[in-house]
């Protein structure tokens, strides 16, 4: 039983850090690229290749749904 919670921490403690991570690089991705646009009036990107196009794709979706995962915690947390 205290194997099972102690996994089951570590699981919730990878699922935070990974998702905080993917969160900190979007914001710090966003400055780039406003501050692209501020000093350029534009921004341009293309990826080449698939293999990361996919692993960016997946990410993506991932940040998006722990970000709804933390909102709604927040919510709760709030009543």
């Amino acid at each position: 039983m205290i194997a099972k919670a102690k996994l089951n921490r570590r699981i919730q403690l990878l699922f935070h850090s990974l998702g905080l991570s993917c969160l900190g690089g979007a914001i710090f991705l966003q400055i780039l690229v406003f501050t692209d646009i501020l000093q350029h009036g534009y921004f341009t990107a293309v990826e080449q290749n698939p293999a990361i196009l996919t692993v960016e794709t997946a990410l993506t979706l991932f940040t998006a749904v722990y970000f709804a995962f933390l909102y709604l915690r927040f919510i709760r947390s709030i009543r």
